[in-house]
Parts: structure tokens; C-alpha cells; sequence
């Protein structure tokens, strides 16, 4: 997402593609998950664990514009 908005961030390199959680930003391997991931606005997020997901689903646009963080 362009503008106000995060893009999603996919980080290429050998081995598994990761990708940055949009919650704490660490890297999430997104084969496998720990915390799943989220479908928002035809956009796959990935998460490193179930709190960081759950977290997101209730206001993805505030961590999505940066309005929210949580530091890990």
C-alpha cells in the first residue's frame, strides 16, 4: 500500500520466502507461519505469533498506517 500506508514488506533471499509481521515487524517465514496469517483487503499478512494476529484483526488499519506498533 502506497501513500499513508505500509507496504507489505517481502524479503527474497535463498531458502523459504519471508515476509515482516505488520504488528511487531519481525521476519515470519511464510511457509510455516508460528502465528498464521491473515487475509485484509486481498492482501496475505503473515504473523509471528497468535497474539500478533489476533491483534491485527481487530484494527489492521492501525497497524497498517503505523498508528499502532508493538515492540518485541
Amino acid at each position: 500500500r502506497y501513500g499513508r500506508h505500509f507496504m507489505r514488506i517481502k524479503i527474497f533471499g535463498k531458502g523459504n520466502p519471508k515476509s515482516i509481521d505488520p504488528v511487531c515487524r519481525m521476519e515470519v517465514v511464510e511457509n510455516n507461519p508460528p502465528g498464521g496469517k491473515y487475509t485484509y483487503k486481498n492482501c496475505v499478512y503473515y504473523f509471528c505469533g497468535p497474539g500478533c494476529n489476533r491483534a491485527f484483526q481487530e484494527c489492521p488499519d492501525d497497524y497498517l498506517t503505523g498508528k499502532k506498533r508493538i515492540n518485541m
